[in-house]
């Protein structure tokens, strides 16, 4: 959480506590600082008080001296500051029961690390939000890291919503589906969170074949006439064309439901039941039916691995520190019931003890997730119990954080352990192998350093139609998916199939928008590096391309000024377009070719080919946009809502174009104004 141990003990506070209650904060009548009301950032409970210290009286200071000038007027309350630098960039954010007594302890200048010393001696200005509670502080302070990636601060570096399973309950025969994000206001029975999409795609596939429940879209439901191949493969009871009751179908969602709510035993023991019974009538088709339910459910659990007997919702953290990096694996059990586990390798100081990263790790991730009824950990963590007691406040329910010691639950803590072990070992192996390929790849093209960034460039269209520009990035640490991004082709002026003019203008937008964020600045990938982030500016770009590509790349660079910058690269591929015979472009070489088993040749295709797949991907999701786009969609003046009631009332595209000006005036929300813009838009003579 904070760089050094609190000068105060850690008090918890009630959430609910009154605003008039807050601590006196000191305040003297020169003005020190500005009182204004902040919005609380998402999801946060409370709303704050932002005191934003002027800087007037510490022009030109910067470190100690600056923070000695700006703690005189500080209150003496809990809440969260902002060490800030020249630029204004954020560099690190913490939280203090008294915020007066904590950055007096930066104000001293004597310091237990050389992190936090570097990170005062950079610091131009502060800035602090008062909160009622040291639990509001501590929340506010996840929810700016996360949103503000100090660079002192611990980091999580994947913060991916997690996906669940849904029932809906909005529709006579239910259905089941994968989900994430925001609940749907329709409502529905929710049960997650699962580790990943797969984890949620292979359990959804098995329900099926055991629940026999529907997986399709509504409107394609309504409009069934005889079952689909689902039903032919024994995945789904064809509720859309009534070949099973309305009654046995409501059983078997009821059955699925008391599945995934943890009585699985329950179901088992039914079904097994109802197999039975129907081998002694002679039924042995019916039977069969149900021992393919019963196999189903079976092969959910095996894939689930533990399943514990005395947890029922519980997440279970464990951390491993080796080499400098920290690996955290993160288990959900819910019902019972194994739901896959996630490794995690946040940025941390390597000087920073596996407790302290834990702690900051476990604040971040429930900034914006729901907790669990219990939390168990490898490692004590400090403030644990405030911890507990925000989380608490933040679920509506009581969160319990604990570390095991013995039993079934000291073994389940001791197995994430030993995958958190396994998985930062396959990363650090991973790694280093990709360090080795960076340097030869610095040989190979005559770079000075190994590069840090490395985009890499590709088109994809059909006929010059729904063209996409797909940029991918590898690093030190293999490829950044987060920070890969596509081009949808915009010019008018560019023919169908014109590669070279494609490639302009995603090199244009591109560093553009590079130049407009981060100005001339000469970027430093070395001190970005260090400082635990990512840097924007690329140190290589490779171009899907040969010399015609690498010509229009150069004249945009020289364009923009920023041909010495980039090394740009052209890769085009060899004779007969065979693997291994590509051939290189380089500014100030004459193009060559790798021995065909040379590692970084190897290399240099990996990173193509996920170019080339990227931007595929790309390309097929604009074109099947394309493909399913309604007619209401080209009515300008018709948004989503005015969309969805005319479908409601109509129910096809094809119902409104043959609708009368009346007819559409009925509709809610549709004025004469209106209805008549969307009759004319299907009556070419009004």
């Amino acid at each position: 959480m904070s760089p050094h141990q609190s000068d105060t003990k850690p008090s918890p506070g009630k959430g609910g506590k009154a605003a008039e209650d807050m601590p006196d904060t000191e305040l003297d009548d020169d003005e020190a600082v500005d009182e204004i009301i902040a919005p609380s950032g998402p999801d946060l409970p409370f709303t704050a008080i932002d005191w934003t210290a002027h800087a007037g009286d510490a022009d030109g200071m910067v470190g100690a001296e600056v923070i000695q000038t700006l703690v005189k007027r500080l209150p003496n309350a809990p809440g969260v500051y902002r060490m800030m630098n020249a630029a204004g960039d954020v560099l690190y954010v913490g939280k203090a029961r008294s915020l007066k007594k904590r950055v007096t302890n930066y104000a001293q200048g004597r310091f237990h690390t050389n992190r936090i010393g570097k990170m005062v001696r950079e610091t131009a200005t502060m800035e602090f939000v008062v909160t009622r509670t040291e639990i509001e502080a501590l929340l506010l302070e996840a929810n700016l890291i996360k949103r503000l990636r100090p660079r002192f601060n611990v980091l999580m570096r994947d913060d991916k919503s997690f996906p669940y399973i849904m029932l809906t309950s909005d529709h006579a025969a239910p259905g089941i589906y994968k989900h994430r994000g925001a609940r749907s206001r329709k409502g529905g029975d929710y049960f997650g969170p699962f580790a990943s999409a797969q984890a949620v795609g292979r359990t959804i596939n098995s329900l099926q074949r055991a629940f026999l429940l529907r997986s399709c879209t509504d409107s394609f439901f309504e409009n069934r006439t005889r079952p689909c191949l689902l039903f032919q493969i024994k995945r789904c009871a064809a509720p859309c064309t009534g070949e099973i009751s309305p009654e046995g179908y409501a059983e078997l969602v009821s059955e699925a439901k008391d599945f995934l709510s943890g009585r699985s035993q329950k179901v088992k023991t039914e079904i097994s039941g109802q197999m039975q019974q129907a081998a002694e009538e002679l039924d042995f088709e019916r039977a069969a039916v149900y021992r393919d339910r019963l196999a189903a459910l079976s092969h959910v659990q095996s894939h689930q691995g533990i399943n514990p007997q005395t947890i029922d919702e519980a997440d279970v953290f464990a951390i491993h520190q080796e080499g400098g990096q920290t690996g955290i694996q993160v288990f959900f059990f819910r019902t019972g019931q194994n739901w896959g586990n996630r490794a995690y390798f946040p940025k941390a100081d390597s000087s920073l003890e596996a407790a302290e990263v834990l702690g900051s790790f476990l604040a971040q991730f429930y900034d914006d997730k729901p907790s669990p009824r219990a939390i168990l950990l490898s490692h004590s963590v400090e403030e644990q119990e405030l911890l507990a007691e925000a989380l608490s406040t933040r679920a509506g329910h009581k969160v319990t954080i604990s570390v095991p010691q013995r039993g079934e639950k000291k073994d389940i803590v001791d197995h994430a352990v030993q995958n958190a072990r396994e998985a930062l070992g396959r990363r650090l192996a991973e790694t280093s192998t990709q360090s080795r390929l960076l340097e030869g790849f610095a040989q190979t093209f005559g770079l000075e350093k190994p590069p840090v960034r490395i985009e890499i460039y590709d088109n994809s269209h059909i006929m010059g139609t729904n063209a996409v520009g797909g940029m991918v990035v590898a690093g030190p640490e293999g490829f950044v998916k987060n920070q890969y991004r596509k081009f949808n082709i915009r010019s008018t002026d560019i023919t169908p199939g014109d590669d070279f003019g494609m490639m302009r203008e995603v090199m244009t937008r591109r560093f553009s928008r590079l130049l407009k964020e981060h100005g001339d600045e000469q970027p430093d990938t070395e001190e970005a590096e260090d400082a635990g982030a990512f840097p924007a500016w690329p140190d290589v770009i490779l171009i899907d391309g040969g010399q015609g590509q690498m010509t229009a790349v150069r004249a945009m660079l020289a364009e923009l000024g920023i041909e010495d910058r980039v090394v740009a690269i052209g890769v085009a591929k060899g004779q007969d377009r065979e693997a291994g015979r590509e051939r290189f472009f380089v500014k100030g070489k004459e193009s060559f070719s790798l021995p065909v088993r040379d590692p970084v040749l190897y290399f240099v295709q990996r990173m193509r080919d996920e170019a080339h797949r990227f931007a595929i991907g790309s390309h097929r999701a604009r074109r099947k946009k394309e493909m399913v786009k309604n007619p209401l969609d080209e009515i300008g003046g018709i948004g989503p809502s005015r969309k969805r009631a005319l479908l409601l009332a109509f129910g096809t595209a094809k119902a409104v174009s043959r609708a009368a000006v009346d007819d559409l005036m009925a509709v809610e929300g549709i004025s004469e104004s209106i209805a008549r813009l969307v009759y004319n838009h299907f009556h070419d003579n009004g």
